[in-house]
């Protein structure tokens, strides 16, 4: 053996250099040339070299993170890796690590390896054999993950733009050992990936968040930017490592991720089923869109040099501008270092903070195109400044300097500012757009009962159904037919002018399904229309199309159309399910807000003032004041079962019973009942609520004990049905117990921005008022907190650590503190009840982080009452120094019952008394009504009692309200005291009687009581009440001098009412 080894050896190099001389022999037997010989070795050779690229890189990546702590240490003593690759939680300190979720992700990862395996062999294999036929045995042969899972190096924590929303940005790393090899046995051929590289950021938003498990309704999730990819191709895909197609085919993967995972794509995974908000969330309305004047660059870098480089020459340069997946590419200027363009780019934006524009400035070769330089500007910076204009320094570009004039266009929902925005535009020299006045948002939802195209034996075109309707016109002639009993695949192109995009193929469906959003630019709306063709790719036969002028949006409420679109030449039944959305842009910053900067080397010139811009109006977020009150009437109980029994259960007793509502985070206790299995509590609670999913009205019933409370049973009701029912008035049976029914009233009240009904609501909530409950609210006030400006400096120089508190009665709530600064940013948005809008106030305070006060502001609520709209959005001056820019708007409370008396005109024709600020005389405000003037008052001029008589079928009770008097005549030359005292009849024990406060000195008194029988209506109808205005003569007498009287059949009142009418006094002198 030892002596074999040797020449062993020697033959097996002999064969290795036979084998190298093959590909020479091969190509002289074929008669292949020496240039195409020498090509494929050059391929050969720039494929090992790029294999071998792929392997180290690999290797470094995976040392990298195996390694990280070593890394940086040595990154930081100046011996390793360079700063850019580092891990994130290194270079910004606000980035956490998360190496909990490494430590999970580690354990987790093979079963994840063998969920992929079980879906890509069970689920995605057969449906790439389904596609086509020649991929009929096509076969995953392999699937491993390998042993590496994937790592997250760092996680930042956003707030949301509203309360609903968390934001987490991962920045995931996967250097992974994974195998995935295939095969399709017709053809001999085999394929794979042997370890691939992806890094980028994710961004993951937890919306909505819910008031039960499992908390968050949905993840989105989606890459903010393209993320790098490297794949290590096996097999025949090999081929793809070859220079020219490596990148070709990594830059084709990387597509087809961001067509489903990269902005504005993204991808939703509901926790809960039925989500109503999935297609929003899916789809949702960008941020803004951002306008670019791409001015000019200096000193850039020479590239183009001859002989050597001993000849320097000049650049052809142009600009390469990427917001996400949109890109803008500029005209190439030839032969300049110092180029101008003055060239205009509109961009969308979805997410802030996150997006960035990226600048690339490249100089123009036949060959490849050098890099002169690079930005990166976080469009967040552009949002706060609103214009921003600089001379922006390029990485990579030496002393090379860009001139950018950044304007974030707000989105508006009204076309109230359209014709201005077109008339500025107008004045833009744009260059090679024109500048957009609007953008427009297609959501594609789906298609119903589309035609079925099929091809006769004449070779005609027939037309059907699935119904089997007959058209009343055919189809054009030109529509391709489709084989008989084959439905379409419907793909569906919208176009605005010269712009078309396409939706993706649904397969085989009459019905197909899209749920796609598709934006356009607008220049002008009031001439443009949008055109949809529905057609059957692959053939492009036309199932239907329709086209709409973009006009009628602006007729529409908040300019959006949404509904199922008949389609033209198509079937009788097909409808297209749409919805149109335009928004207005709109700058909100002075034309000449922002001066343009020097060129470099230059001075800047003198400003006349160094504030920032600050916007006019608040920004807040659309789910701002989309609040709803829910008005919860607890009535009564039946049948409760017996808790308290004694003797050990020989004697059974009763039960305390006490119920406990919770709805929204509030939590509500009736009072105790004592001794009672059928109790009344008759008591009434608010809260304001949000339409998030999954929210219920629990009520849970129990009996007060001494120690320990029992359990007597609980219902709920899912808070969306009363919120979409708007009125619940029904028993619920009591779970958990042997017996029990609760009775409830649920009414959703949605603030409505119009004071011309306050006066009946004030009204009608005094009669529905009940006697154990808190004041009924009359109107709900959101208020907005945007920011503050030029808050006062403390201890020297030093800026505040700046929150905000507001108040309206007893409610206090305030914002986050902002880090220190003059101008803090809280874009916060809070809700009050209000119960008498007439007299409250906002009380708003502005106070450093130890509490010391900065700026004071009082918001009369009669202010908003004379507004348009109900709504203040303005900058207010703070009392102490600085402003405060916020949203205050109110929204009166309409209940049903208000509704229905505003629909009848009573019987009297008396309106409801209007409710107008006083101040009593202990200084406090009240209410009180604003009555005809004495001269007004209709002839003859005798006295007169105003009264409001009701019977609230609820409680089971008769209402009266005693509102004021007017023109009352005493015998002495001083005014009377008056008040006012009813008995009702045939009864004048003390049951029967009530009476009013006491008015000093005036013929005209104001009282606003209230007064309450526990009567049933069938009694009311046979009793009279009694009405008498009296004065005390002396403070030391009981004697009382009667100023009036009236006697009322309730028979003939009509108690179902309640309108205030006026009754004439009679002049009764007597005494009682």
């Amino acid at each position: 053996m030892e002596r074999r080894g040797p020449g062993l050896a020697a033959l097996g190099s002999l064969g290795r250099r036979l084998l190298w001389a093959l590909p020479a022999y091969a190509a002289g037997l074929l008669g292949v040339g020496a240039a195409a010989l020498l090509l494929a070795l050059a391929l050969y050779a720039g494929w090992r070299r790029r294999r071998r690229d792929r392997e180290r890189g690999l290797r470094a990546a995976a040392r990298l993170q195996r390694e990280e702590e070593e890394a940086v240490r040595a990154a930081a003593a100046g011996l390793g890796s360079a700063r850019g690759e580092l891990p994130a939680w290194v270079t910004f300190p606000d980035v956490e690590r998360a190496e909990w979720l490494n430590k999970v992700l580690a354990q987790a990862w093979p079963f994840f390896g063998r969920y992929m395996e079980k879906l890509l062999v069970e689920n995605v294999a057969p449906s790439i054999r389904a596609s086509n036929n020649h991929l009929q045995t096509f076969s995953f042969t392999k699937v491993d993950l390998g042993e590496k899972p994937l790592r997250v190096l760092g996680v930042r924590a956003h707030p949301g733009a509203h309360k609903k929303q968390i934001l987490l940005d991962l920045n995931i790393s996967y250097v992974g050992d994974v195998q995935i090899d295939v095969e399709v046995k017709k053809f001999f051929c085999k394929a794979g990936v042997k370890g691939m590289q992806l890094h980028g950021m994710l961004r993951i938003i937890l919306e909505p968040l819910l008031g039960d498990v499992p908390i968050v309704g949905a993840l989105t999730m989606f890459f903010i930017r393209r993320p790098t990819l490297d794949i290590n191709w096996t097999g025949m895909t090999n081929l793809l490592d070859i220079p020219g197609l490596s990148s070709m085919s990594d830059t084709m993967i990387m597509d087809a991720i961001s067509s489903y995972l990269v902005l504005p794509n993204r991808l939703l995974v509901p926790l809960v089923p039925d989500l109503p908000e999935a297609a929003q969330l899916r789809c949702p309305l960008p941020r803004g869109v951002v306008r670019v004047h791409l001015r000019a660059a200096r000193e850039l870098r020479s590239k183009d040099r001859f002989m050597g480089g001993l000849v320097g020459g000049k650049s052809d340069p142009y600009a390469v501008l990427r917001v996400g997946t949109q890109v803008a590419t500029s005209r190439v200027i030839d032969n300049s270092l110092d180029p101008t363009w003055d060239e205009v780019y509109e961009f969308i934006v979805h997410e802030v903070p996150g997006q960035e524009m990226e600048v690339e400035l490249l100089d123009k070769d036949p060959d490849k195109d050098d890099l002169l330089g690079r930005m990166k500007l976080d469009l967040g910076e552009v949002l706060k400044a609103r214009v921003l204009e600089e001379w922006f320094p390029l990485q990579e570009g030496g002393r090379g300097r860009l001139h950018l004039r950044l304007e974030w266009l707000s989105l508006l929902s009204d076309a109230s500012k359209l014709d201005q925005v077109l008339e500025r535009n107008r004045t833009i020299v744009a260059k090679p757009d024109p500048p957009s006045a609007a953008i427009l948002v297609v959501y594609l939802d789906r298609a119903e009962e589309l035609p079925v195209r099929m091809g006769g034996n004449g070779g005609g075109a027939l037309w059907g159904q699935r119904r089997g309707v007959t058209p009343p016109d055919p189809p054009p002639v030109s529509a391709q037919m489709k084989k008989p009993g084959k439905e379409p695949n419907p793909m569906v192109q919208i176009s605005v002018q010269d712009v078309t995009r396409e939706s993706k193929v649904v397969y085989n469906t009459v019905a197909p399904v899209w749920e796609d959003a598709f934006r356009f630019f607008l220049h002008d709306p009031f001439s443009q229309d949008v055109d949809i063709q529905v057609k059957d790719d692959p053939r492009q036969g036309s199932l239907g199309s329709l086209s709409l002028p973009l006009a009628r949006l602006l007729d529409a409420p908040e300019l959006t159309l949404s509904q199922p679109f008949p389609l033209q030449r198509s079937g009788p039944d097909s409808r297209l399910h749409l919805k149109l959305v335009l928004r207005v842009l709109f700058l909100d910053a002075p034309e000449d807000g922002v001066p343009p900067p020097a060129p470099p080397g230059q001075v800047d010139p003198p400003t006349s003032t160094d504030v920032p811009h600050r916007p006019s109006q608040a920004n807040p977020d659309p789910q701002f004041g989309t609040e709803r009150v829910l008005r919860i009437h607890l009535l009564e109980a039946e049948d409760l079962i017996a808790k308290d029994n004694f003797f050990k259960g020989v004697v059974r007793g009763r039960s305390d019973p006490y119920a406990k509502v919770r709805v929204g985070g509030r939590l509500f206790r009736s009072r105790v009942v004592k001794e009672d299995l059928n109790p009344r509590w008759n008591e009434v609670y608010e809260a304001i609520v949000d339409n998030i999913p999954g929210q219920d009205v629990e009520f849970d019933l129990f009996d007060k004990d001494v120690d320990k409370d029992d359990f007597l049973g609980r219902c709920k009701v899912p808070l969306r049905r009363v919120l979409s029912s708007r009125v619940v008035d029904e028993w619920l049976p009591l779970e958990e117990v042997k017996s029990g029914r609760l009775h409830v009233r649920l009414e959703s009240l949605a603030p409505t921005p119009s004071a011309a009904l306050l006066e009946q609501v004030l009204h009608t909530n005094s009669l529905l008022q009940p006697a154990r409950s808190e004041e009924l609210s009359a109107a709900l006030l959101s208020v907005f907190v945007d920011r503050a400006a030029d808050l006062p400096l403390r201890k020297g120089s030093r800026p505040p650590a700046a929150f905000t508190s507001l108040a309206v009665r007893n409610v206090s709530v305030k914002t986050k503190t902002c880090a220190p600064t003059p101008e803090p940013v809280w874009d916060e948005g809070f809700s009050f009840l209000i119960k008498r809008p007439h007299v409250e106030s906002l009380e708003l305070q502005v106070k450093e982080e130890g509490g010391s006060p900065l700026g004071t502001l009082t918001l009369p609520l009669p202010q908003l009452l004379g507004a348009e709209g109900l709504v203040l959005d303005a900058w207010l001056p703070l009392a102490g120094g600085g402003q405060i820019l916020l949203r205050a708007q109110l929204g009166v409370l309409v209940s049903q019952q208000v509704e229905e008396g505003a629909s009848r005109v009573p019987a009297g024709g008396d309106a409801a008394p209007e409710m107008v600020p006083r101040e009593e005389e202990n200084g406090t405000g009240g209410l009180r009504q604003r009555l005809p003037l004495a001269d007004s008052l209709p002839e003859p001029e005798s006295p007169r009692v105003q009264l409001s008589l009701w019977y609230h079928r609820d409680e089971r009770k008769l209402v009266a309200i005693v509102h004021a008097c007017r023109r009352l005549r005493a015998l002495s030359k001083e005014p009377p005291d008056p008040y006012v005292a009813l008995v009702l009849l045939p009864e004048r024990g003390r049951g029967a009687k009530r009476k009013t406060g006491v008015q000093k000195r005036t013929h005209n008194p104001d009282f606003n009581e209230r007064f309450e029988w526990d009567i049933s209506l069938e009694e009311a109808s046979w009793r009279k009440m009694e009405v008498q205005v009296k004065s005390t003569l002396s403070f030391v007498s009981r004697e009382k001098e009667v100023l009036g009287k009236l006697h009322l059949d309730l028979a003939q009142v009509d108690l179902s009412d309640g309108g205030a009418r006026w009754y004439e006094l009679q002049d009764d002198r007597s005494s009682p």
